[in-house]
């Protein structure tokens, strides 16, 4: 199935220049960016971002870290975007992720693990919508038109 998931490359891949590495990875297994942006969280976003962990030891250092430099937002569409995504990121813990895996290959730091992203369509939708207005995204084809790889449907082919 066709599905989209935000992707974050985090300040630590974006300081050490990881950002076009990263990307290569993922539009080398297929999958489309329809959409991207250069950002720095505020105190207000990491809250929307990561609130379900507010009550954890880790969140402080977690909020520093992301707000610590900019970050990659990115919406990434493909065949079962998610679990690639999820795959060719690897273990948050870049001690237990596979090599050839982005953390295996890049990152070094359990916080510091270069990359996130949505772990179910549900959190999808709602990480994409913290980060993008539906106008901000756009077909595989670059046009913004919707359907399989941003092909309008045709007039026969319209429910």
């Amino acid at each position: 199935m066709r599905e989209r998931t935000l992707v974050l490359i985090k300040p630590d891949a974006v300081r050490r220049r990881l950002v076009g590495e990263i990307i290569r990875r993922l539009e080398a297994k297929g999958l489309d960016v329809i959409a991207a942006k250069m950002l720095k969280f505020d105190k207000a976003l990491t809250r929307a971002h990561y609130g379900q962990y507010a009550d954890k030891p880790f969140y402080a250092g977690l909020s520093r870290f992301i707000r610590s430099g900019p970050c990659v937002a990115m919406v990434v569409e493909g065949e079962d975007a998610i679990a690639q995504v999820r795959k060719m990121m690897g273990g948050t813990r870049p001690a237990d992720a596979e090599p050839g895996t982005i953390r295996g290959d890049l990152a070094s730091d359990t916080t510091a693990n270069v990359v996130h992203g949505s772990d179910s369509p549900k959190t999808a939708k709602r990480e994409i919508r913290l980060f993008f207005r539906k106008a901000e995204m756009f077909g595989a084809d670059r046009t913004g038109r919707s359907g399989p790889r941003g092909r309008r449907p045709a007039r026969n082919e319209r429910a």
